[in-house]
């Protein structure tokens, strides 16, 4: 059975502005996605499930599904405010849905497969999606055996500012531990550090942080179902609160119910953090091109 891929791609970017996942940032107008979904491709996935806003569906339509139509089995689902369990409430002045994890929920109905959860704007790199598929291929009925890949914090880093990252403790297996979210890593005299409160505090290059780049068997949907309606009971009042993927893998390691295998990858991640970072993310696809890792038309 091949493992499905989920493409969280309902956000747009406050400080870059506009649909960063139709961007066209490679030479013939490819996004980033398009390199996410060619890298799945070769990795062996066997069908991608996009999440996506229902007003942008038919500008999506057009420059995203209709490239990949006779490469790869594609379905859309939406992610909005509403969409929420039978029987919860919220609060009517929320502007925003309701997170990460809300926008995997969605996928709920369409998939019945171990399957990796990535965002749209971010390029993850070959060797990630390899990895990731090779795992999630070994765990096939399984249950409860996740996997994050972790980015080696060094190669996650912007030019153009300060960036926000799960930084991961794991076992002496690999096993993760524990996420703690830094809101401001940089790097400052040649050293990678987070800073908080005013604080600089030095973390090794080599730390594992998440990207968003996780695996899951499809008990998983279950588990964020129930978390879902325990959060809209606690939360559902605050126009702003979000539903996150690490605190809910937190929470269901913490209670013994699954692990979660930290996958290395040498990949270097890059993304249109701020609207500075797409002619260096232009300048990268090229280079990875001039090397022969993509061919310079994807489809």
């Amino acid at each position: 059975m091949k493992p499905t891929l989920l493409v969280l791609a309902a956000g747009m970017g406050s400080r870059y502005g506009g649909l960063k996942q139709i961007d066209g940032l490679g030479p013939n107008g490819e996004t980033i996605m398009d390199y996410s979904v060619f890298d799945a491709l070769r990795a062996g996935f066997g069908k991608i499930v996009f999440v996506i806003r229902e007003d942008f569906e038919e500008a999506f339509r057009s420059a995203v599904l209709s490239k990949y139509a006779d490469k790869i089995a594609c379905e859309v689902c939406f992610q909005s405010i509403d969409r929420v369990p039978e029987g919860c409430t919220y609060n009517n002045a929320r502007v925003k849905p309701w997170g990460t994890n809300h926008a995997v929920l969605m996928g709920k109905e369409l998939i019945n497969e171990p399957f990796a959860v990535i965002n749209a704007d971010d390029f993850y790199g070959r060797e990630s999606f390899a990895v990731l598929a090779d795992f999630l291929t070994s765990i096939a009925g399984s249950r409860g055996q996740y996997c994050m890949v972790g980015y080696r914090v060094a190669n996650t880093l912007s030019e153009n500012g300060s960036v926000s990252r799960g930084v991961c403790s794991t076992d002496k297996d690999g096993f993760l531990t524990g996420v703690v979210e830094r809101t401001q890593i940089e790097s400052v005299g040649g050293q990678v550090v987070y800073i908080e409160g005013g604080v600089e505090t030095a973390i090794d290059p080599l730390t594992p942080v998440s990207m968003n780049m996780w695996g899951f068997t499809p008990e998983y949907f279950d588990y964020t179902e129930q978390a879902f309606r325990d959060f809209l009971r606690d939360y559902g009042q605050e126009p702003k609160k979000e539903f996150y993927i690490p605190t809910l893998v937190n929470d269901l390691i913490e209670a013994g119910k699954v692990s979660c295998k930290v996958l290395d990858t040498p990949s270097r991640w890059f993304g249109v953090t701020y609207a500075e970072d797409r002619e260096q993310v232009v300048m990268k696809i090229n280079d990875l091109i001039k090397k022969g890792v993509y061919p310079e038309k994807l489809f």
